[in-house]
Parts: C-alpha cells; structure tokens; sequence
C-alpha cells in the first residue's frame, strides 16, 4: 500500500480517479489522460436510493463531517455497528453514529461520551447510511 504522499503505482488507481503527490511535480504523464469523469461511478453504488444532504452543526465532527458539508447518503444500505447514519428521532433528521452494545441501541456524536439510547417510547427512522462526505478545502 501507497504511503501518505506517493503516487500509486500504476494500475492501482481506479478509473479516472488518478493518485497524485500532495509534494513536488506530478509526472507528466498525468496530462494525457484521456476518459471521462463520472461521479455517479465513482461516488454512488445505487443512483435510485442514493442522496446528498447539506450537513448543519459540528455534532460529527470526529467522522470528518463539519457544518456546511455535503454527505452521500445511500438508503438501500444495511445499518450497522459503526455506521454513521441520518437518523429522524423524534421528528428531528439527525447525523449520528449508530451503536449497537448487545440488545441496547444507541446513537453517537461528539457532543456526548456515552450513545444516547433509544427507547420503546423512541420514534426512530433511519433515512440511509452516509457513504461519503463532501467539503470545500479552506
């Protein structure tokens, strides 16, 4: 595996996605590549359930996710231990990261050490899972 800041060798990038040395020259080379750019193919699994989402609030970001980013959301996703999810608690959309701990289910941010459990008395929807983020370099 490509340490942080080496090109990858060749063969190892995929698709139009080309790998390139945040340090010195890129290789020259690089300027005749010749396919198309599809961020569909690259970003997105299922185009039917797959989504963006404008993120607002700072409660993620410990999962790289900060106010004012876009997330790809993907519906069509199983929920897991660990996935960070846009959840609808109690009427009000969410981004969180769900927990499982045996038979109790809970819902992490940073604003919190411990999940937040969910309870029978809980309305609880997930929306879909969050597969990438989107965010402006500064």
């Amino acid at each position: 595996m490509a340490e942080d800041n080496e090109l990858l060798p060749p063969g190892a990038s995929h698709g139009p996605v080309q790998a390139v040395s945040a340090m010195g020259f890129p290789s020259p080379a690089r300027d005749y590549f010749d396919g198309g750019l599809d961020l569909n193919r690259l970003l997105v699994r299922d185009r039917v359930s797959t989504f963006i989402m404008r993120v607002s609030g700072h409660a993620m970001r410990s999962a790289g996710i900060y106010d004012g980013d876009e997330v790809i959301v993907d519906r069509s996703l199983s929920v897991r231990h660990g996935s960070v999810v846009i959840v609808n608690l109690n009427g009000q959309m969410l981004v969180r990261r769900w927990h499982i701990d045996g038979a109790k289910v809970g819902l992490l941010s940073d604003e919190s050490p411990l999940p937040v459990l969910l309870t029978e008395g809980d309305e609880v929807g997930v929306f879909g899972v969050i597969t990438r983020c989107l965010h402006h370099v500064r």
